[in-house]
């Protein structure tokens, strides 16, 4: 079929299809941002739950994403068909040859591919930045999520570099080396090797590498522990450890989550996930024990002069004491909004890891590796049907055939309307085990509990609550707020029926 195809119709093929998913992505995008912008109040599902403020907060955050993203994308996709048209990846591979050279370096493809990925990430790394520090340091500046120094993002960023670069240079140099000395069957080798790398990675991460960047420290004994303990040990969950994760010293929003294959399970909560952990609720209580004392002084200060006077004068002072009734009751009010902490409660804590538990049960993390090695078994096997194809490397201007070369080229770009497809069917699933994980914490009589924490959530990382159909379908790998309150609602009904 290729041999009847020029390699002028697929370089123009890929360039037209990468600006087609742009245009659509774009237009999801105007929907979506069309949605923001039009609601400006709360959803009338959360009417009595939702304060307006919280609300306005997380309208604009949206929309400050939104416009970043836009923009974002739209310089990505830019930079991406110059490159392209440009012959960016065969003036990379032939300056990777030329510093090959200069250093050194013994040569040979698979030395030579190293040096392409090192130099692509470098430069990768270099056009992203600005992106980065904007998105860092003004936009989640803004909105109050960001807490990093610009010292601790260059340290974080260069650390994340290194880290890849030790993870990925000696598996592209195995992968490129099976791919060359696997003969005819080297698909199932370079299969069997990517599901062994994976399930390895996925093993010592948050033991080795997810340390490298944030504090890993044991749930202390206490009220939580034990509750989590004993939820894990009723439906029989391996629970091995329990960490709680310092992510606050990078950014204030929260996750949960638990690894580990067998019965060697962990369970890592961030401690901005924890109501009693949370580093905003902690400077909020020192500045009210700091009010307080001020308040208790000013107490004091104002008794002694009333005293004073009514021993002057001979009678006490009333004036303004209705001006006295209207300030306490503000303060009140005041009072109340800054006790409304950030974070989830022991129960809605419980609740969560309930939602999460239930993935495990329902064997949702089972079924997503298998259908990802599935994709990936059957990618290899086309790629081994592709690679040879000299025309494919001709369209993005090279003359050789280099393996990495063809990796970048059949997995990136001929595979593009297909990743596209198999995207938006594995968000479905996603979706669909999100709902499956929320009503297992139902069954837990976690449902309300679960709806609070969501909610809550929902709240601190001032996710805007309200979403367009189709870029909801397209994007959202969880269900949006309200679909999963309304489901969780209905489910309950129903338990209540067959009760």
């Amino acid at each position: 079929m290729l041999s009847s195809i020029d390699a002028n119709t697929i370089f123009n093929a890929v360039l037209i299809f990468s600006w087609v998913t742009f245009l659509w992505e774009t237009y999801l995008a105007f929907r979506q941002r069309s949605v923001a912008k039009r609601s400006s109040r709360v959803p009338s599902e959360l009417n009595g739950v939702m304060e307006q403020d919280i609300f306005d907060k997380a309208r604009s955050y949206h929309l400050d994403k939104s416009t970043f993203g836009l923009w974002h994308s739209l310089y990505s996709q830019i930079e991406s068909t110059l490159i392209l048209w440009f012959g960016g990846f065969p003036l990379l591979w032939n300056l990777s040859s030329t510093v090959q050279q200069k250093l050194n370096l013994p040569e040979g493809e698979i030395i030579q591919s190293l040096v392409f990925l090192v130099i692509g990430m470098i430069f990768s790394c270099i056009m992203s930045l600005p992106w980065s520090l904007y998105s860092t340091f003004v936009i989640e500046e803004k909105h109050g999520f960001n807490k990093q120094t610009l010292g601790f993002f260059f340290k974080d960023t260069l650390k994340h570099m290194g880290v890849t670069l030790v993870i990925s240079l000696p598996v592209t140099a195995a992968l490129i080396f099976i791919i060359q000395a696997g003969g005819d069957y080297f698909f199932i080798y370079a299969w069997l090797f990517a599901l062994i790398v994976s399930l390895v990675i996925f093993t010592v991460y948050a033991d080795y590498i997810a340390p490298l960047f944030d504090k890993f420290t044991p749930l202390p004994d206490g009220e939580l522990r034990s509750r989590i303990e004993e939820l894990a040990s009723n439906i029989k969950f391996p629970l091995k450890k329990l960490f709680v994760v310092e992510g606050s010293k990078r950014s204030s929003h929260s996750n949960a989550y638990f690894y580990g294959f067998f019965n060697n399970k962990r369970i890592v909560l961030f401690d901005t996930l924890l109501e009693d952990y949370t580093p905003d609720n902690k400077k909020e209580e020192g500045g009210e024990q700091a009010a307080d004392a001020d308040d208790s002084k000013q107490k004091n200060d104002t008794e002694s002069n009333e005293s004073k006077n009514s021993e002057d004068d001979g009678q006490p002072i009333n004036e303004n004491k209705e001006s006295d009734t209207e300030n306490k009751e503000k303060t009140e009010e005041g009072e109340a909004t800054k006790k409304k902490k950030k974070g989830c409660s022991n129960n809605e804590v419980l609740a969560v890891l309930s939602h999460e538990l239930g993935h495990w049960y329902l064997n949702h993390v089972l079924k997503q590796l298998i259908l990802s090695q599935v994709n990936l078994f059957l990618c290899f096997l086309v790629f081994a049907l592709l690679m040879k194809k000299t025309i494919l490397y001709s369209a993005f201007g090279f003359d050789t055939q280099p393996t990495l070369i063809g990796l970048i080229i059949i997995f990136q770009f001929i595979f593009a309307p297909y990743n596209e497809v198999l995207s938006f069917i594995i968000t479905h699933i996603s979706r669909k085990f999100e709902f499956q994980a929320d009503a297992f914490a139902l069954k837990l009589k976690y449902g309300n509990l679960l709806q609070s924490a969501l909610i809550k959530l929902n709240e601190d990382n001032l996710s805007f609550p309200l979403s367009d159909w189709l870029y909801s379908a397209w994007h959202f790998s969880h269900p949006p707020l309200l679909d999963r309150l309304k489901a969780l609602k209905q489910d309950e009904k129903g338990s209540k029926k067959t009760q």
